[in-house]
């Protein structure tokens, strides 16, 4: 009998293999990676929310046209895209780009992007060493960074005048938040962690719970169910990213559109019995979601998986620095992020520990009685009497 050989064709080629998912515009390419994938992107200066969305969808590797890091300021989503072993290529340029072909399985060796033995593209490996080193180099560029954005938040108050001084545009939510505390969840790379650290307040407070996009899913695994779900427009037609048994559970779904955008397709929506609230704005759908809560009238609003610090917030992009920015100094006397809670609430009494604090008193007055001379003489005193009892309840006993 003679046995099967392979052939020289069979041989596994060096790297990284995977099916290619291309597309410059990232919000497109997001949907559509899989576990396995290899991504091809142009997307400079990666933030943090959206590195979390290509962690979470396990690809292997991440292939970009542009640089990771520009050195205008340290944004955080390469680092998260480390974190999980995800490898990293940089650099390739526009034409290596467009060589790549879309659906091909593609190969990656030491930052050379093959099919098969054919080279398509070669750009820098960009390693933790590297990432470090230009992370340090781009803290330079803050203050500037800082500086360019200021003409951004003022044409930003310029268009939203009327929602951030006056509450108008807003939707009115089924959901009552009035008087009561609001809990805004954003699915973040911190979010477990925020959601477990708050369960105690979560329990006792009861408060109106808020999630934008997948932070409504996260809410549904921490055993939450959120009361209003914020989306944003481009994912209405993407029906992964939120599931169906989050939307259909919501008092209220409010869909952020651009501001005269009259087009925006709820039907995906409409198909799931679901009837979606408008909100045209040009804020973040998270910024949308702290507004809807101030104009709610909550008496607190509690962050989870928000963006809280300096680093955060400058690792947005650009459109979103000034609606995050402009929308804190608007609810910031009622915001406090989820990762204070702890410090901050120590937990509602109960009865039973009242109860408990007064049988540890009386208890420790009596002993102080027993051992003083009127002490004792009530205790002889009452010692038949509770003999006389004892015997009672004895001859109850079977």
């Amino acid at each position: 009998m003679k046995l099967p050989s392979r052939g020289a064709t069979d041989v596994a080629l060096p790297g990284t293999t995977g099916t290619a998912r291309v597309d410059r515009r990232i919000r497109s390419l997001l949907p559509r990676l899989g576990p396995g994938d290899i991504a091809v992107l142009d997307h400079v200066d990666l933030d943090r929310a959206t590195a979390q969305r290509i962690a979470d969808s396990g690809v292997r590797a991440v292939v970009n046209a542009s640089p990771f890091v520009s050195g205008r300021y340290p944004n955080q989503g390469p680092a998260i895209l480390l974190d999980v072993g995800i490898e990293l290529v940089e650099d390739i340029g526009t034409d290596g780009l467009a060589r790549v072909r879309d659906g091909r399985a593609v190969r990656l060796l030491d930052g050379v992007l093959h099919d098969g033995e054919l080279e398509l593209a070669h750009g820098r490996v960009l390693d933790r060493e590297r990432l470090a080193t230009e992370l340090e180099l781009a803290r330079g560029g803050l203050v500037t960074q800082l500086t360019n954005f200021t003409h951004n938040s003022t044409e930003f108050l310029r268009r939203e005048q009327d929602l951030l001084l006056h509450g108008r545009g807003a939707p009115r939510l089924g959901a009552r938040l009035a008087g009561r505390p609001v809990v805004v969840v954003v699915a973040g790379p911190d979010h477990g962690d925020e959601l477990a650290g708050i369960k105690g307040y979560l329990r006792e407070q009861h408060p109106v719970l808020i999630a934008v996009d997948d932070g409504a899913d996260a809410l549904l695994a921490a055993g939450h169910k959120p009361d209003v779900v914020v989306v944003s427009s481009p994912l209405v037609a993407d029906a992964g990213r939120v599931s169906a048994r989050a939307l259909r559970g919501a008092r209220d779904v409010v869909v952020v559109v651009d501001r005269g955008d009259g087009k925006t397709p709820l039907d995906a929506l409409e198909r799931l019995g679901v009837r979606p609230l408008r909100f045209e704005t040009a804020a973040s759908p998270e910024d949308a979601a702290l507004m809807l809560a101030w104009l709610g009238d909550a008496s607190l609003i509690v962050g989870v998986g928000g963006h809280a610090d300096l680093d955060d917030f400058l690792d947005r992009q650009r459109a979103a620095l000034a609606s995050t920015f402009l929308t804190r100094l608007k609810v910031g006397p009622r915001l406090v992020d989820a990762r204070s809670v702890p410090e901050l609430y120590a937990g509602r009494v109960r009865s039973w520990q009242l109860w408990l604090l007064l049988l540890a008193g009386v208890l420790a007055v009596l002993a102080s009685l027993a051992v003083t001379p009127v002490g004792q003489e009530w205790l002889d005193e009452l010692r038949p009497a509770l003999a006389s009892l004892a015997d009672r309840l004895g001859g109850l006993l079977p």
